[in-house]
């Protein structure tokens, strides 16, 4: 009897213990439940809260973008917080800055556009009226023999000159638009010499000037050669021009491990000191500049130069004469 009650005792335990089990499970579970449930509010809030952050970063990028297509770069997007918002605000910003930098570049090319234009206009327009007015000379029936020959021998320089200018800025229009191809071969420098003084040979004649060509035959550079002999070309022309009758023009080279320099030396009437800055401006004439010129030959003889890895520099004291002296450069320096 009393082994029957210890075992009823024992089974009463195990059924509490159970029931205490059971309710503490059941309790663990409610609140791990409940726990999961506050915990992914949480998570889901703040979600929301960095979605609508994200929302409202963007909505300002977007404004900043109509900004900048409305032409206005003025603004700075740029944040040192980290994320990929921030990234993507920093490169918004360079390109800001690119834009912005092409835009000043495109309105100096167009006002350099409309000056040019502006300055051809004038050079072709003296040559054309005067073409006009020896053509209505030429008409008239009762014109004397020697001035319809004089008017005919005019009329035919001013074509000449007008088909030079025409040419020469047709070429500084190719080399400004980088549509110029120039060659890289090695160029014999005594050769190129020869090759520009080819068309100055009767000027020099006429003046009785003496030419002192001082290059070693193997002396070389890389370039293109015809280009390259259009800028001596119009170097030569400007000392010739400049050198009076009797005068001295001197063509020397120095080669050395850096460059190769060609330097053009003449005894004429020399350039103006507040001149000697502008003379490879185009369309520029400085006080000693002749009648016929426009400015356009030391300015191609620039670009062609300057466009072959190599430099240009003059110097010059009134009454004393010019100096040239250009740089070939071996290398990118």
């Amino acid at each position: 009897m009393l082994r029957n009650k210890e075992v009823q005792a024992h089974l009463l335990t195990m059924c509490v213990i159970s029931l205490v089990a059971i309710a503490a499970a059941a309790f663990f579970s409610v609140a791990a439940t409940l726990l999961i449930t506050i915990v992914s509010i949480l998570l889901i809030s703040i979600s929301l809260l960095f979605t609508k952050k994200r929302y409202r970063e963007i909505e300002k990028l977007s404004g900043y973008l109509r900004q900048i297509h409305s032409g206005d770069y003025t603004l700075d997007v740029r944040d040192n917080v980290e994320g990929e918002l921030s990234i993507l605000k920093n490169e918004i910003y360079k390109v800001t800055i690119m834009l912005s930098e092409q835009r000043v570049l495109l309105q100096k090319d167009k006002i350099q556009l409309t000056n040019a234009i502006s300055d051809i206009s004038h050079q072709l327009k003296t040559p054309l009226t005067s073409m006009m007015m020896m053509s209505d000379l030429l008409s008239t029936p009762d014109l004397p023999a020697e001035k319809r020959m004089e008017f005919t021998r005019n009329l035919r320089n001013q074509l000449e000159r007008l088909e030079w200018l025409v040419s020469s800025l047709l070429k500084l229009s190719k080399i400004d638009a980088g549509t110029t191809q120039f060659k890289n071969e090695p160029i014999l420098v005594e050769k190129l010499v020869q090759k520009a003084l080819e068309n100055l040979l009767i000027p020099i004649e006429i003046k009785d000037q003496t030419v002192s060509i001082s290059c070693g035959k193997s002396i070389t550079i890389l370039g293109d050669f015809h280009w390259t002999a259009e800028a001596l070309i119009n170097i030569l022309k400007n000392c010739v021009e400049h050198t009076p009758v009797g005068g001295t023009i001197t063509i020397s080279c120095n080669d050395n491990v850096l460059f190769t320099e060609i330097s053009i030396t003449d005894t004429g009437i020399g350039i103006a000191k507040e001149d000697l800055p502008n003379i490879f401006k185009r369309f520029y004439k400085g006080k000693n500049a002749s009648k016929e010129s426009v400015g356009i030959g030391l300015a191609m003889a620039h670009r062609i130069i300057t466009s072959q890895n190599g430099d240009i520099e003059v110097k010059s004291k009134k009454g004393e004469g010019t100096s040239f002296r250009i740089k070939f450069y071996k290398q990118v320096i």
